[in-house]
Protein backbone atom coordinates (compact mmCIF):
# COMPACT_ATOMS: atom_id res chain seq x y z
CA UNK A 1 0.00 0.00 0.00
CA UNK A 2 1.34 3.65 -0.84
CA UNK A 3 0.84 5.95 2.04
CA UNK A 4 1.88 9.08 0.34
CA UNK A 5 -0.11 10.99 -2.46
CA UNK A 6 0.57 14.54 -4.19
CA UNK A 7 -2.64 16.91 -4.08
CA UNK A 8 -2.70 19.28 -6.90
CA UNK A 9 -4.60 22.07 -6.53
CA UNK A 10 -7.14 22.85 -9.51
CA UNK A 11 -7.23 26.73 -9.26
CA UNK A 12 -3.36 27.43 -8.96
CA UNK A 13 -1.69 24.29 -9.78
CA UNK A 14 0.47 24.09 -6.36
CA UNK A 15 1.03 20.34 -5.27
CA UNK A 16 2.55 18.92 -1.99
CA UNK A 17 2.79 15.95 -1.12
CA UNK A 18 1.01 14.48 2.32
CA UNK A 19 1.09 11.47 3.78
CA UNK A 20 -2.35 9.32 4.26
CA UNK A 21 -4.03 8.09 6.85
CA UNK A 22 -4.90 4.37 6.82
CA UNK A 23 -7.92 4.35 8.45
CA UNK A 24 -10.03 7.25 7.50
CA UNK A 25 -10.42 9.56 4.86
CA UNK A 26 -10.36 13.58 4.08
CA UNK A 27 -13.33 15.32 3.18
CA UNK A 28 -11.85 18.94 3.34
CA UNK A 29 -8.72 20.35 2.22
CA UNK A 30 -7.40 23.70 2.07
CA UNK A 31 -4.44 24.82 -0.66
CA UNK A 32 -1.35 25.80 0.85
CA UNK A 33 -0.96 28.33 -2.23
CA UNK A 34 -4.00 29.77 -2.97
CA UNK A 35 -6.22 29.00 -0.27
CA UNK A 36 -8.83 27.46 -1.98
CA UNK A 37 -11.19 24.81 -0.09
CA UNK A 38 -10.89 21.24 -1.90
CA UNK A 39 -13.89 18.76 -1.48
CA UNK A 40 -14.56 15.36 -2.99
CA UNK A 41 -15.58 15.20 -6.43
CA UNK A 42 -18.89 13.58 -6.48
CA UNK A 43 -18.66 9.53 -6.68
CA UNK A 44 -15.18 10.13 -4.67
CA UNK A 45 -14.79 9.49 -1.38
CA UNK A 46 -11.90 11.91 -0.39
CA UNK A 47 -9.87 14.61 -1.33
CA UNK A 48 -7.05 12.68 -2.47
CA UNK A 49 -9.40 10.20 -5.11
CA UNK A 50 -10.40 13.27 -6.44
CA UNK A 51 -7.06 15.65 -6.13
CA UNK A 52 -4.09 12.98 -5.57
CA UNK A 53 -1.77 10.71 -7.62
CA UNK A 54 -2.74 7.80 -5.15
CA UNK A 55 -6.26 6.79 -4.27
CA UNK A 56 -6.72 7.04 -0.39
CA UNK A 57 -5.58 3.64 1.28
CA UNK A 58 -9.22 2.31 1.80
CA UNK A 59 -9.80 2.49 -1.32
CA UNK A 60 -6.54 0.76 -2.32
CA UNK A 61 -7.48 -2.07 -0.02
CA UNK A 62 -10.44 -2.33 -1.46
CA UNK A 63 -9.39 -2.40 -5.25
CA UNK A 64 -6.25 -4.81 -3.72
CA UNK A 65 -3.77 -2.30 -5.10
CA UNK A 66 -0.25 -3.31 -2.91
CA UNK A 67 2.13 -1.22 -4.36
CA UNK A 68 2.80 1.76 -6.69
CA UNK A 69 3.05 -0.02 -10.14
CA UNK A 70 -0.53 -0.96 -9.85
CA UNK A 71 -1.98 2.34 -9.78
CA UNK A 72 -1.41 3.06 -13.80
CA UNK A 73 -4.63 2.84 -15.20
CA UNK A 74 -6.19 5.54 -11.85
CA UNK A 75 -7.95 8.79 -12.68
CA UNK A 76 -6.67 10.62 -10.47
CA UNK A 77 -3.49 10.62 -12.92
CA UNK A 78 -4.68 11.94 -15.95
CA UNK A 79 -7.51 14.40 -15.14
CA UNK A 80 -8.53 17.30 -17.84
CA UNK A 81 -11.50 18.43 -15.41
CA UNK A 82 -12.14 21.91 -15.96
CA UNK A 83 -12.52 23.95 -12.93
CA UNK A 84 -13.32 27.57 -12.49
CA UNK A 85 -11.78 29.21 -9.91
CA UNK A 86 -13.88 30.45 -7.10
CA UNK A 87 -15.04 34.61 -6.05
CA UNK A 88 -12.76 35.84 -3.74
CA UNK A 89 -13.76 36.69 -0.31
CA UNK A 90 -13.29 40.43 0.77
CA UNK A 91 -10.43 40.52 3.07
CA UNK A 92 -8.34 37.45 2.13
CA UNK A 93 -5.26 38.74 0.25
Amino acid sequence: MTAQSLITCPRCGTAKLETMPTDACWFFYECSGCGMPLRPKPGECCVFCSYGTVPCPPIQQTRGIRSPTQLRGFPGKSRKDVYLPLPRRAGRG
